[in-house]
């Protein structure tokens, strides 16, 4: 089989004048650079990095609203705070509702209660749940090619929200609004797993290697495992919380071994004398060459993405006016995998993978390739026009294209003269 994989995919624009995701969090330091020197290695304090500042992502206005709406349901938010321990029980209540209630509703007087008191307002999930943030995750993954989540702190003034601790992921502290100072110390254990969270068993925190107060703009990264501490001053703090996940040698050696299943050799018991056969070794491996390393890293990834949907309504309800003329383009949070083989091409993207006949391996190579909008018409291979707006039809549908300008039927649709696309 021939893989071909579609790493070129484009994130949505940044407003005027800033950068992608990744130089957002990390500038004047470039890509490779911070791959080399800081990734997973030290703490990067990035000051001004975010020169626009983050409030296109999520400002403290949009907290007070999602906060003072009554709209919010446990998990998407908690409070937390140093020394207590806040129960959801405490500042959300059930609303009855026919033919289900809705549990786990922000009770907002308790919450705005709790927040007087100290407690840190976090929002949850904010890659699932929150446009922008949605957005710049995705540009994010695109950047390092791993699964990215988000959080933000709200954190009331001369508040602490969480106790020294480390993260299990990598973590981008995106300073919003307000200031908070950070202390940060070397790790009790390099590069934790997900279940390795930290506990006094691992040790206490050591020396203070830095110590830095964030204002509006600035930038953190601590690699997994990196021990820290955040306290307000005399002002309210909102940062975001940009979680990477990457995928380690320890996922693609159990992929690689779960690999093996098919083979009877691994299925057979262990002897008493327990010596592994040197064939077994072998096998496994054939399943650790590169190339298979990232082609399962890649179709992983791409089977826990989640699609990001902007308009979508809008475009499925501006189909009935799609011509060989109409302008459309490749969704920007789209990131995907075209495989091609003698039987069928497969792509996918967006947690699925759709199964299409051999033959039309050219159109899709074309489309999930292509950087600017196009027409139609301009799809080569030997499709005839049907066949082309079938398919161009079909993608939009499932998400992975859309119409550069939608209309609404029975408005007319946007024309050019069925060159190419630039």
């Amino acid at each position: 089989m021939i893989e071909r994989l579609v790493d070129k995919s484009r994130s949505e624009p940044a407003r005027e004048g800033t950068a992608d995701a990744l130089a957002r969090c990390i500038r004047p330091i470039e890509r490779e650079e911070f791959l080399r020197t800081y990734w997973e290695r030290q703490p990067l304090l990035a000051a001004h990095a975010g020169a626009d500042g983050f409030e296109d992502l999520l400002s403290a206005e949009d907290i007070e609203r999602l906060i003072c709406s009554d709209g919010l349901r446990f998990p998407a938010f908690r409070l937390v705070k140093a020394g207590e321990r806040l129960r959801p029980a405490d500042y959300t209540e059930d609303i009855p509702w026919r033919p289900s209630g809705f549990t786990g509703a922000i009770d907002t007087e308790r919450v705005l209660d709790e927040f007087e008191r100290g407690a840190t307002v976090v929002l949850q999930a904010l890659h699932l749940n929150w446009a922008p943030v949605a957005r710049f995750c995705r540009d994010l993954e695109t950047s390092l090619g791993h699964p990215v989540q988000a959080n933000a702190y709200f954190t009331p003034r001369a508040s602490q929200g969480l106790p020294v601790h480390h993260d299990t992921h990598d973590v981008f502290v995106l300073q919003v609004a307000g200031e908070k100072r950070w202390l940060v110390y070397d790790p009790a254990l390099e590069l934790p797993l997900k279940h390795q969270r930290y506990s006094a068993e691992l040790g206490e925190p050591g020396n203070v290697v830095l110590e830095t107060t964030l204002g509006p703009g600035d930038t953190l990264y601590l690699p997994r495992g990196w021990l820290h501490q955040a306290v307000t001053s005399g002002t309210d703090s909102l940062h975001l919380t940009i979680g990477v996940s990457p995928y380690t040698w320890m996922d693609a050696l159990r992929a690689a071994l779960e690999a093996c299943a098919n083979e009877v050799e691994f299925r057979r018991s262990v002897p008493d004398h327990a010596a592994l056969p040197d064939r077994l070794l072998g096998e496994l491996r054939a399943r650790l060459e590169p190339v298979e390393v990232k082609r399962r890293k890649r179709v992983r990834f791409l089977e826990t993405r989640r699609p990001i949907l902007d308009g979508q309504l809008t475009q499925l309800r501006a189909l009935d006016g799609l011509s060989l003329q109409t302008r459309v383009e490749r969704r920007r949070t789209v990131i995907a995998h075209l495989g091609t083989g003698s039987a069928s091409a497969r792509l996918t993207f967006a947690g699925k993978e759709l199964v299409f006949p051999a033959r039309v391996a050219t159109e899709l190579e074309f489309v999930a390739t292509t950087a600017e909008p196009f027409c139609p018409s301009d799809v080569p291979g030997a499709l005839d026009d049907d066949g082309r707006l079938i398919l161009i039809r079909r993608l939009v549908r499932e998400g992975f294209l859309m119409l550069s300008q939608p209309v609404e039927p029975g408005a007319s649709p946007s024309r050019t003269d069925g060159g190419a696309a630039t």
